[in-house]
């Protein structure tokens, strides 16, 4: 069970090793990068390429390790106590399986996504230490254990909005997605827009890679951006020596709001501007 990257997705030969030694280790891949440089998606691509089902666990600030696993919906119990129900007598029927649960009973192996793992409170990854550890939790409504089977391939990503506990990052095999160089970005692209004009290429990346050079910027462009402005300039049909005599000293391209996403970064530009001017 090799991970060599998809179609639809160009994984470096370092990303490749790090997903088939986590797989080896059986130990959850925690996976940081910029935002944008697809860290979810690999998840995906992960159980595309290897042909298994895929549970996403989208965190939020709201949410808890607890619900990972299961919730005991106690309200729904005492209504029925309250109307005579029968079902009142088996706790079971109470009981909210999380997306742990699921991944852990599943019928075969499968690619469990916890997304984000950095928005929930930092007590949250600790709060799944065993159970990822283990493979195992314990139900005490029921006082039953839901012991996974076959170990799910775990993938964890973080944006680096809180740091990870260290007896979390222990459990955890770790790789850091770099940002692409200009190579891996022309596949990357390539991978979108297969045929691009090559002269348009060179220019929208050269344009790119001067923004994310700027100092000061509150959020760099990231790959996604890059797409959704690619996808601009062609459906404009902006010409590839337009854009070579695009300077970011005078003036911002074409479509801009597809890669600059404040007033703050805007405000950059026209700061280096303002400079370039004085001198």
């Amino acid at each position: 069970m090799k991970f060599e990257g998809t179609d639809q997705y160009i994984a470096t030969k370092d990303l490749q090793v790090a997903v088939n030694a986590a797989i080896t280790l059986e130990r959850p891949l925690l996976v940081k990068g910029e935002p944008g440089t697809g860290k979810t998606m690999l998840a995906h691509e992960v159980a595309k390429a290897l042909d298994l089902p895929i549970i996403t666990w989208h965190v939020k600030s709201t949410s808890t390790a607890q619900q990972g696993l299961y919730e005991y919906d106690a309200v729904s119990r005492l209504r029925d106590s309250q109307l005579g129900d029968e079902r009142v007598k088996d706790l079971g029927n109470y009981i909210i399986p999380g997306k742990m649960w699921d991944a852990f009973t599943a019928d075969g192996k499968l690619v469990l996504l916890i997304d984000e793992i950095d928005k929930a409170d930092i007590e949250f990854p600790n709060d799944l230490l065993l159970e990822l550890d283990r493979m195992e939790f314990y139900v005490y409504e029921t006082k039953k254990t839901i012991k996974a089977e076959r170990r799910p391939i775990v993938l964890i990503t973080s944006n680096n909005e809180k740091e990870l506990p260290d007896a979390f990052l222990r459990r955890c095999f770790f790789h850091y997605i770099r940002f692409p160089d200009e190579e891996t970005m022309k596949q990357i692209v390539d991978v979108h827009y297969p045929g691009l004009h090559e002269e348009l290429l060179k220019e929208a990346l050269n344009i790119f890679f001067q923004f994310r050079e700027v100092q000061g910027l509150k959020k760099k462009p990231s790959t996604s951006e890059l797409i959704d402005w690619i996808k601009l300039l062609l459906a404009e049909n902006i010409p590839s020596d337009y854009l070579a005599k695009v300077d970011l000293s005078k003036e911002l391209p074409p479509m801009y709001g597809a890669l600059l996403k404040n007033e703050q970064d805007v405000h950059a530009f026209e700061r280096l501007r303002f400079m370039q001017r004085r001198f």
